[in-house]
């Protein structure tokens, strides 16, 4: 028996508790936005308890992020809750490992590139033109279902070029299956999870119907279009071989989810913080207004000049991530800041809490866009900014969400203003992604 072994078998464990046998804090973990930080505050930024039937250690920080993005494959597998799992798809890439992974993230990383994001912009302005102008006539609204609609027209169009999906039964679907993402895995015909598995099923077989005649018009030699289907349905790996149809099916959806209800929330926390803070709405309308007088047009190149609205949308992610954290499982005993995390535990790594840690950022608790301007003198650690995870598991359209995020804003800025409606319940529930509790209440207007 080597040293190394025998050192770890003599280290505790984290600190913490597992709770009611089976459940374990599974609730509190789901319901209580605050589970993280409590727990943090009571037993510091590494932690153990029970979520999910499964012993886990929450590990909150830089330098617990760092080890995990660096110990990927060695020291730990991905690892969702069973409902996730299920709900995903064994053949999607959040639930793919090893050269597997590798190889199709490589293969669907060509829907994302510069030049493919390029494409996709006037598509995403467009359809935000039709939405600000919908906005305009109906004066006073709760936004947050009106934004999900929004990106889920975009997503829609640009993965299935299937336009105003927001109004069809694919919509009514998918809704019902993010509602099961994370929950308990009874599959019973009146459970969150039961008919969340229903959702996927009808979902999947739509997918595959525009899949399939998608293929028969490439196969006829017809123009099919620049979306992300068509760049997928062409993408081939090192060895020539494409994705399967039951792979395409899983990858879209897992795409869409991706580019849908994270994206949603970004964008509604986003128009929540700039009602709640006027002189940063003020600053950034000031330079859409500069940029407009030189160049009014929404394009790749005028996207790149609006350097306070970038670091506005950083500080939205980093005030309140879409993402709160990520799973993963322990292939094998290791030690982390002098505890031993014992095989088989799952192991959450925090993106919320590690977005408020002091010691990397001044006053964690103000929204305060400057931040992240050149000139701040506030220094993030390395790995303390984690809105998209990082690592070989770094979310793969990252780029295309900040793309949305950034047209979105600047259309937004330019020629609109918003109020929050009174007698509003503004906190935040946080499953499965974050969004204010009575969904944004406004009254909306065009100004100029």
């Amino acid at each position: 028996m080597t040293s190394e072994l025998i050192n770890l078998e003599n280290l505790p464990t984290p600190l913490g508790e597992f709770g009611l046998p089976f459940v374990g804090e599974t609730l509190n973990f789901l319901f209580d936005a605050e589970f993280a930080a409590k727990k943090k505050r009571q037993y510091g930024g590494v932690f153990k308890t029970q979520i999910f039937g499964s012993p886990s250690v929450f590990m909150i920080g830089a330098e617990a992020n760092q080890f995990i993005f660096a110990n990927e494959n060695k020291y730990f597998d991905i690892n969702w809750p069973p409902s996730t799992q299920a709900l995903l798809g064994s053949m999607s890439l959040a639930m793919q490992t090893g050269h597997t992974h590798i190889s199709r993230r490589k293969l669907m990383a060509q829907a994302f590139q510069p030049r493919a994001l390029a494409s996709y912009t006037p598509t995403i302005a467009a359809i935000t033109e039709g939405y600000l102008k919908r906005w305009e006539q109906m004066e006073n609204f709760t936004w947050y279902p009106e934004i999900r609609d929004y990106t889920f027209d975009i997503a829609s169009t640009l993965l299935l070029d299937t336009p105003d999906a927001s109004q069809k039964l694919l919509s009514k679907y998918f809704h019902t299956w993010c509602a099961g993402l994370f929950s308990v895995p009874l599959q019973l015909p009146w459970t969150s999870f039961g008919k969340a598995m229903k959702a996927r099923n009808s979902i999947l077989k739509l997918i595959g119907e525009i899949v399939q005649t998608r293929q028969n018009s490439i196969e006829q030699n017809e123009n099919f279009g620049n979306d992300t289907l068509s760049i997928l349905l062409n993408a081939e790996d090192e060895q020539g071989n494409k994705l399967s149809l039951d792979e395409l099916k899983d990858q879209i959806l897992v795409l869409l989810f991706a580019g849908h209800e994270t994206l949603t929330s970004a964008i509604a926390s986003f128009c929540l913080l700039l009602a709640q803070h006027p002189d940063v709405f003020d600053r950034a309308r000031a330079e859409q207004k500069t940029l407009m007088q030189t160049d009014p047009a929404i394009t790749p190149d005028t996207l790149k000049q609006m350097p306070y609205l970038d670091a506005v949308m950083k500080e939205v992610l980093r005030f309140v991530p879409p993402v709160g954290g990520a799973f993963r499982k322990a292939k094998q005993d290791f030690e982390f800041k002098g505890y031993r995390i014992p095989k088989g535990w799952t192991v959450v790594y925090q993106i919320t809490q590690s977005h408020q840690d002091e010691t990397s950022y001044s006053e964690p608790d103000t929204f305060n866009p400057s931040r992240f301007l050149e000139q701040t003198t506030d220094k993030q650690k390395l790995f303390s900014y984690v809105p998209f995870g990082g690592g070989m598991r770094e979310c793969l359209g990252k780029e295309y969400a900040k793309l949305e995020m950034k047209i979105f804003g600047a259309m937004l800025l330019r020629h609109h203003r918003w109020e929050l409606l009174p007698n509003q319940n503004l906190s935040m529930i946080t499953v499965p992604t974050p969004h204010p509790r009575d969904g944004l209440k406004v009254s909306f207007h065009r100004d100029c």
